[in-house]
């Protein structure tokens, strides 16, 4: 990867969380990123769509090895969950309310009109989803129960992102981190 393309992505990455995706033009893109107009189409020439995706999967991997490396940290499922979720509404407070959720951000842009963009999100849910149901898995639950968890997991995190930034409190974080430990805890 050149060092052009990586910036390029990078800089989308950034402003598709802070600001969505009909908010983020390509015109941004190439003057907050330093890039000639010329090599944004030469690295994505399928344009804003084909970037979106890229950016889309850079910042769902980085998630998801994220995730795996918190929940690896700690043995017990409840306690690993509970910690991680405490360490997102601590990087959202540290942003000043400014990230978290740019998977959501533009998921609700454009869930409903580009089925390209809502495939690339459901995949990085579902990656997301996977790796906290093998936690619950190792951790002695059903693979059905791990799954179900799991789901609870992501939309518990991603509303409560939500609510952070809106509230500009840590508080709805803290919450769901306290409940889904204690609710995982007790399944166990």
């Amino acid at each position: 990867m050149t060092l052009a393309r990586d910036q390029i992505i990078q800089t989308t990455c950034e402003l598709l969380e802070l600001q969505g995706y009909h908010a983020t033009g390509l015109n941004q893109i190439i003057k907050e990123s330093g890039s000639p107009k010329g090599s944004l189409y030469y690295y994505f020439p399928g344009g804003k769509e084909e970037l979106t995706a890229e950016a889309l999967n850079r910042v769902g991997q980085v998630v998801l090895n994220r995730i795996k490396e918190n929940l690896a940290a700690i043995d017990d499922p409840g306690e690993s969950i509970r910690t991680f979720i405490l360490n997102i509404a601590r990087n959202v407070v540290l942003s000043g309310y400014r990230a978290g959720g740019p998977i959501t951000t533009v998921a609700l842009e454009t869930a409903a009109t580009n089925e390209r963009l809502r495939e690339e999100c459901q995949r990085i849910y579902t990656g997301w989803q996977g790796a906290f149901a093998d936690k619950l898995i190792s951790g002695g639950f059903s693979e059905e129960s791990a799954k179900r968890l799991s789901f609870l997991i992501i939309a518990s995190i991603e509303g409560g992102i939500i609510l952070c930034r809106t509230n500009r409190s840590p508080e709805p974080l803290e919450n769901v981190a306290y409940e889904l430990g204690e609710l995982v805890s007790k399944l166990q």
